[in-house]
């Protein structure tokens, strides 16, 4: 575990075999187990919860309540909203076939990830194996089943596309799209905003 910059605080459960980087904060009833990775300088807000081997990068807001499991990798600069939870099981059963209770042995993990910069809103669920891109901004209350696209505007359930957003969040106007990149104006920055697209 770390360095002594980072900040636990007294009632945070944190494993010995987690890694902390130096600057991060750990609050109020957070659980952070063993072999799970956070970089630097991120905030990890009151009952987090962060399974095993989980990977956080530098950078991070995880804000109150949110649930990390096994299988999830956040990139640097991503901020995920209060009482997000993430899935990592597209079969779920308590039981076998059988009728025994499941082990850990039973099931398939389902990775998701969650690229550079994107921001992932209040009360979201995330369903397992997708991936949601660079500066994408997922609207709270959302439920994501497939992939978002890089600046994608999201929300609703099942989450569809309302657009694409620039680097500050903002919704992009006067979208213009060509074959390898789309623009769109930004208001808030007062400049046009220019999205490469990844073939």
């Amino acid at each position: 575990m770390a360095q002594s910059s980072i900040y636990i605080h007294p009632t945070a459960e944190v494993s010995p075999e987690a890694y902390v980087g130096a600057g991060t904060r750990i609050w109020r009833h957070a659980h952070i187990r063993e072999h799970a990775h956070i970089g630097e300088t991120c905030n990890i807000g009151k009952g987090v919860y962060i399974d095993v081997h989980v990977h956080i990068g530098s950078h991070v807001k995880i804000q109150n309540n949110a649930s990390i499991f096994e299988g999830v990798t956040l990139e640097d600069g991503v901020f995920v909203g209060p009482h997000v939870c993430f899935t990592n099981d597209l079969a779920p059963r308590a039981i076998t076939p059988t009728g025994k209770l499941k082990s850990a042995d039973d099931w398939e993990i389902t990775p998701t990830l969650v690229k550079y910069g994107a921001s992932i809103g209040a009360g979201a669920v995330i369903v397992c194996g997708i991936t949601i891109g660079e500066f994408a901004l997922v609207g709270a209350g959302s439920v994501v089943t497939r992939d978002v696209t890089p600046h994608a505007l999201v929300f609703g359930n099942p989450a569809r596309q309302h657009g694409y957003v620039c680097r500050c969040a903002r919704r992009l106007t006067n979208i213009r799209q060509s074959e390898d990149s789309i623009a769109g104006w930004c208001g808030f920055c007062d400049q046009d905003f220019h999205i490469e697209l990844h073939t």
